[in-house]
């Protein structure tokens, strides 16, 4: 056996490890994963009450309204995905460990994205509900967000591990996320808004799920950059 295929079961082992540690943190923490929820929540249920009950316009509004607050209750939740690790000292330990650096970061993405995105996307039926979109469309909302959510996760460990340890880190890391996530934002809104209008819609479907693609290959290892960085 050569020493790659002997490495690559301790790297899967370091990348679950990483994500069952995060998620019993998250499982201590529930406000880190109750406030972007409730956010997006109460965004998303108060442009029904001010727009009015008329059926057209709210299913015109809908994709747009559920994606600007998906896109931001997701940003509110990634500054504390390394604040924990700093203020404790355990991301100097993740940075002198022997494994891979990109490998742990995705380890702490997916585990981001198990406890923001995932709850986001299955509560997103419930809030569609109310802009009267059909089950066909719904359905369709939920796979771009499924999609998107993945694409801001990935994308906004890079802000955060840049951001990490300074003062008003949150509206730094808006700046810096914002313009890679606005063609997942386009992409997802346009997409739902194409299958409401009985029109093709895959094309956005497959592009998001490059964008994807994409993302998980580069954003580990820029993020790993990012975090060493920051902590020169």
């Amino acid at each position: 056996m050569s020493d790659n295929e002997a490495q690559q079961p301790a790297i899967l082992a370091g990348l679950i490890a990483v994500i069952r540690r995060d998620l019993l943190l998250s499982w201590k923490r529930p406000g880190d994963v109750l406030n972007p929820l409730f956010f997006f929540a109460m965004v998303c249920t108060l442009f029904p009450l001010a727009v009015g009950p008329g059926a057209t316009q709210l299913m015109f509004i809908g994709p747009g309204v559920l994606w600007v607050a998906a896109l931001l209750a997701t940003l509110l939740s990634l500054n504390s995905l390394f604040v924990s690790d700093f203020e404790d000292g355990s991301l100097e330990q993740l940075l002198v460990s022997p494994q891979p650096l990109p490998v742990l970061v995705l380890g702490k993405t997916i585990a981001h994205w198990l406890c923001s995105g995932v709850p986001l996307v299955l509560v997103s039926p419930l809030l569609a509900a109310t802009y009267r979109m059909p089950t066909g469309v719904i359905g369709v909302m939920m796979l771009t967000l499924t999609l998107g959510t993945v694409c801001l996760s990935l994308l906004g460990s890079i802000g955060a591990a840049l951001t990490v340890g300074l003062n008003r880190g949150t509206a730094l890391l808006s700046l810096l996320i914002l313009p890679l996530a606005m063609p997942v934002l386009l992409l997802g809104a346009n997409t739902v808004s194409l299958a409401a209008d009985n029109e093709m819609y895959s094309t956005g479907i497959w592009a998001l799920g490059a964008y994807a693609v994409a993302a998980l290959s580069l954003s580990p290892y820029a993020t790993a950059a990012a975090l060493r960085i920051s902590n020169e």
